[in-house]
């Protein structure tokens, strides 16, 4: 039997239901319809590729942003360029929570649906719990829209959704009528509905409006008239919101407040912040910044973002093929830039010889994964953590490689700089792993303060390092730091410091080229001990009660765990949580921190990978808790495996 669980923090972190915790008696405004204070709310918008659901999910988060609240987002989108208009394949959908407190997680549940057609309410319908609002555009439910998703009768009228509030909206229509005096055909009018629905939806929830006008200005400069239509549908939305009887009531959700540490603050992507950090870590180490990367869902971002910051000394490469990419990027670091290539799982298939040059090279490169469900293809635009064994082991030869992975998409900066670092301290390629859960979803970021982060600088080789028997000064460039065991790194055409590159095994110290079987057991040795002492901060546990059990993560299930963790705690639950940065090399006091624990659960979005490290490495029997489902894990789901795991 499958236990449940269920406490008042379940509805700090999105459980979904029909209304979030309400924080004050509702009041009326100045027509006589009700206003709630509400603690939180997810709502998610869902339509056709073609309906601007994303678009529409970016102004309301970036509005809701601006507001104060916290919030978390999931776009969910297809991969397909355009799929087939009204089918199930081509649903893209986005949801967002926000509250007024500390969440971490885009919600388990809505607790409003916008469906924009058939497709879309028959695409999320299972995730909505009864008694939710459900905003659905009654245009598109006519009779070929319905059976191409196979509805044989309309579910407005036969009952099934008498478990929800529903809203019936001729969402098209009227978004018609409200640009008739624009002189636009009716599909061009109709392009516009998005916009409506976003009105509605932030009259109600008492969102601003001033920035999506400013907005659409600025996106349709060129066409004026598109953009005023769009502000013109939009004012439509709201005030058929404050007009309708349909819409009694509107909910307020107060800013964070003190949730947030005092700082200045913007709403970020993931990619966004990795982006950030990648061009902040170039500036902390005083090197020019180099990108050679192949565009790939979901890593493009980067590229694209990257691309527009010449003036902060960063150079973007789009290679004709991922291993142009990475080439050119490792090249880029022999030249003494801060090289980087950015992709998903496949192209770090493709790149996987150059990786390996790279470590024999013993060069810094930033290899960044945003990964996705494989294999091949596989899913593009669907997240998954399933590149970490091939992060670890995925070359020939031994070959180590160090990984850092991020937990939220705001921590995506941090850990570009801390990728920097241990890349340019050891000179080594080292693996960032994030993934699409955490490249497209938001959160707000504390805009952190230049003079806090890390120095990064480099100082290269100028002169030479080792005096021969006979006293005449050589540059060896496989002389090591006796601390790091790093190489030296001299800028090609240095006077005096010339020397031999490639990738056939070179001899210790020189860097000539040896085939003696001694020399290569010592430098594969060597290469394995620079990174096991590569220095990574201890592993941090949150065990307020003396846990028998322990939930371990790595990157993006951050959030999901710790939502469970906190549900389970305010349950009366004790359980203990660590969650994991360094990849590769562990924390030295894993080991000891594992050995404390009756139980260890790993939750992960592969089969089982970080779970398959750890008990090879510390004999410890690891409880995986897996899915592949090119979606990422619901609080409520984690915290009733882990209260079995506990009970059992």
């Amino acid at each position: 039997m499958t236990s449940q669980v269920s406490s008042p923090a379940e509805q700090a972190d999105g459980a979904g239901g029909a209304i979030a915790g309400q924080r004050a008696a509702p009041r009326t405004d100045g027509s006589g319809k009700e206003i709630r204070r509400v603690d939180r709310v997810i709502i998610r918008f869902a339509g056709d590729s073609g309906d601007g659901m994303q678009l529409t999910g970016d102004r309301f988060t970036s509005e809701t942003a601006s507001f104060g609240n916290d919030l978390s987002t999931l776009p969910n989108f297809p991969a397909e360029i355009r799929a087939p208009a009204g089918t199930l394949p081509g649903v893209s959908s986005f949801q967002l929570h926000f509250a007024d407190h500390d969440i971490l997680t885009p919600g388990d549940a809505p607790n409003v649906l916008v469906a924009m057609n058939p497709a879309a309410l028959k695409a999320n319908i299972a995730d909505v719990p009864r008694g939710a609002e459900i905003i659905v555009n009654t245009d598109e439910f006519t009779k070929r829209p319905m059976a191409k998703v196979g509805y044989e009768t309309s579910p407005l009228e036969d009952g099934s959704l008498d478990a929800y509030s529903i809203h019936r909206v001729p969402l098209t229509t009227l978004t018609v009528e409200a640009l008739k005096d624009f002189g636009l055909s009716r599909k061009e009018a109709e392009r516009s509905k998005n916009m409506f629905a976003l009105g509605l939806l932030s009259w109600m929830y008492h969102r601003p409006t001033e920035g999506t006008e400013a907005f659409l200005r600025q996106k349709f400069a060129k066409r004026p008239q598109i953009a005023e239509a769009n502000i013109v549908a939009f004012r439509a939305g709201w005030n058929f919101g404050e007009t309708t009887e349909d819409f009694a009531v509107s909910y307020e959700v107060a800013p964070a407040g003190d949730a947030f540490p005092a700082g200045t603050y913007r709403n970020i992507s993931g990619n966004l912040a990795l982006s950030y950090g990648l061009i902040a870590a170039g500036r902390q180490a005083d090197l020019p910044l180099y990108l050679g990367s192949y565009p790939i869902t979901p890593a493009s971002d980067i590229l694209h973002e990257l691309s527009r910051h010449k003036n902060f000394g960063v150079r973007t490469f789009q290679a004709e093929d991922e291993i142009a990419g990475i080439g050119a990027a490792l090249g880029a670091a022999f030249g003494g830039a801060l090289a980087v290539t950015t992709t998903s799982g496949p192209g770090v298939a493709l790149k996987s010889e150059t990786i390996g040059l790279a470590v024999s090279l013993e060069l810094p490169l930033l290899i960044v994964d945003i990964q996705r469900g494989g294999p091949s293809t596989g899913l593009p635009t669907k997240t998954e953590q399933a590149d970490l064994l091939q992060a670890m082991y995925g070359r020939n030869g031994e070959a180590p490689v160090p990984i850092v992975a991020p937990r939220t998409p705001a921590d995506c900066f941090d850990a570009a700089l801390e990728a920097a670092r241990i890349a340019l301290t050891y000179r080594t390629p080292v693996f960032l792993l994030s993934d699409g859960y955490l490249a497209n979803g938001s959160e707000p970021w504390r805009i952190p303060d230049v003079a806090d982060l890390p120095d990064l600088t480099v100082q290269f080789a100028t002169e030479p390092n080792h005096t021969l028997a006979d006293g005449t000064e050589v540059y060896w460039p496989y002389k090591r730091d006796p601390l790091t065991l790093a190489r030296p790194w001299a800028v090609p055409g240095t006077a005096g410091l010339e020397h031999r590159i490639g990738g056939i095994e070179k001899q210790d110290g020189t860097g000539n080229i040896s085939y003696d079987p001694a020399n290569h057991d010592f430098m594969v040795r060597t290469r394995q001990a620079k990174i096991d002492n590569i220095q990574v901060p201890d592993l941090r546990v949150d065990d307020p009660t003396g846990a028998r059990t322990l939930v371990l993560g790595w990157g993006s299930t951050y959030g999901p765990i710790t939502a469970a963790v906190r549900r389970l705690r305010t349950a009366g639950t004790p359980i203990a949580q660590a969650h994991l940065r360094h990849v590769n090399p562990f924390p030295r006091n894993l080991g000891e921190v594992l050995k404390r624990y009756d139980k260890v659960v790993v939750p992960e979005m592969n089969l089982g990978q970080l779970a398959t490290l750890i008990r090879a490495k510390y004999l410890v029997d690891a409880q995986s808790y897996n899915q592949v489902n090119g979606m990422p894990f619901k609080a409520e789901q984690l915290a009733t495996v882990l209260k079995e795991a506990i009970d059992d």
